[in-house]
């Protein structure tokens, strides 16, 4: 009873191994105590009584120690981030508890977002990072709740025995049993039925469940990861998901960002992906400089919707890969590529938006000089206009449309490069500002 009790941990004795296993143990709290270490008295200082000392892991002498965890976390965070230097504060941040909860913690994860955040890819890194610290012994399960229909829904995740339905020639193991040891990722899990949630959340609590038209109970130990891009409790109001069972899994729950929410995270992204088609291709694929300021310059804009967030991303990247003759993206890509992305989005976007971009053009340009410009230019003219009315200076102007390709520089000269563009249309700051 670690209320009632103080304990010391004795730490002298035993090897080395079991020194060190003791430290981190309790360092962690695995064992309620202090640490406690003893040695004789100095020679010649009369009677042989010994001493001891009670070791205060607060201290900053044992900094060094505990700036091991520090570096094993840091590590463990670069890895659910699929090592990628993402800037964003509140993605950081959802990671960095991540970490803790994945290596802490067995019970249920629900992770929500819009399709095409990243969910599957986190889970699938979270089952990694869980398996390299020996934290599960099994397999990762993966399945698309939306793909499962009817009996194939209660069939394929808690199995059946033979004869249990029409067309069930022979046992099936389901989902479950396959997940045992292991972790069990239920992707879309709003789409399951009332029936299937219900066995779920048991299965969840007591790790049992009765297979389909059997009347034997299995068993089976898993981590859930669930994931949807529907609002839950939503879904509760209207006696579409159990309240119970969203109780249970809600336990850690993280709302995954869109990647117009992590805009400053696109830059690595786009690194990221060249890297992983690099890597199926078997050849190098870069962007030329121009090429590259070009296509960050929409990328960053209000006209780059990225409705399927990183699977837009991934598609694009891919296309212009392919593409780059002797692996250089040239800038005639980038321009194709952003008509194709424009066209796609074009359905998606509001009508009014497009009101306001012709409405910014139209009140610094003729008509006639509107229509003279290429649709790729018009929206990154939009977008640059639009930064500048936004900001106090030129300077604070380009800073901002120039932040990638500034940091290359020796001399920044934003606020030259920001004139000579604006003059190429015969536009000024102060026209603007």
């Amino acid at each position: 009873d670690a209320e009632k009790n103080n304990y010391l941990v004795h730490i002298t004795t035993g090897t080395h191994v079991v020194q060190i296993c003791l430290y981190l143990l309790t360092e962690a709290n695995y064992i309620p105590g202090q640490l406690l270490q003893t040695a004789p008295s100095a020679k010649g200082k009369g009677q042989p009584i010994g001493k001891y000392q009670i070791i205060d892991l607060d201290l900053s002498r044992y900094d060094q120690i505990a700036s091991r965890f520090e570096r094993e976390s840091r590590q463990a965070i670069a890895f659910l981030k699929g090592g990628i230097e993402t800037r964003n504060k509140a993605f950081n941040a959802l990671i960095k508890q991540l970490e803790q909860v994945s290596i802490r913690s067995t019970e249920p994860i629900l992770l929500t977002g819009a399709t095409g955040v990243g969910k599957s890819r986190l889970a699938r890194l979270i089952f990694d990072l869980k398996k390299q610290r020996g934290k599960i012994s099994g397999k990762l399960v993966e399945v698309n709740c939306a793909t499962l229909r009817g009996d194939n829904a209660m069939s394929a995740i808690f199995g059946h025995i033979k004869g249990a339905y029409t067309g069930a020639a022979s046992d099936r193991k389901g989902l479950l049993l396959e997940a045992d040891q292991g972790l069990l990722f239920l992707d879309e899990i709003g789409e399951l039925g009332l029936d299937e949630q219900a066995m779920l959340l048991r299965a969840i609590e007591d790790k049992t469940f009765m297979p389909f038209g059997s009347d034997k109970e299995s068993q089976s130990d898993f981590q859930l990861i669930a994931g949807t891009n529907r609002n839950l409790f939503k879904q509760v109001e209207k006696g579409e998901f159990r309240e119970d069972l969203l109780a249970r899994i809600n336990l850690w729950s993280y709302e995954m960002p869109s990647l117009k929410a992590r805009i400053e995270d696109l830059a690595p992204n786009i690194e990221h992906e060249l890297e992983l088609y690099t890597h199926k291709a078997r050849y190098k694929v870069a962007f030329n400089k121009s090429a590259k300021e070009k296509y960050l310059i929409f990328a960053h804009s209000e006209q780059a919707l990225w409705k399927a967030n990183f699977r837009d991303l991934n598609s694009s990247i891919t296309r212009m890969a392919t593409l780059a003759s002797g692996g250089r993206i040239t800038e005639e890509i980038v321009e194709t590529e952003i008509q194709r992305l424009s066209n796609d989005w074009h359905s998606y976007q509001p009508a009014n938006d497009n009101h306001n971009s012709q409405d910014i053009l139209h009140k610094v340009l003729s008509k006639e000089a509107i229509e003279k410009i290429d649709l790729f230019e018009r929206i990154q003219l939009t977008e640059v206009i639009r930064i500048c009315q936004q900001s106090k200076s030129m300077a604070d102007a380009g800073r901002k449309l120039f932040n990638i390709s500034r940091e290359a520089k020796a001399n920044t000269n934003d606020s030259h490069r920001l004139r000579v563009y604006l003059r190429k249309y015969g536009l000024e700051f102060r026209e603007l500002s």
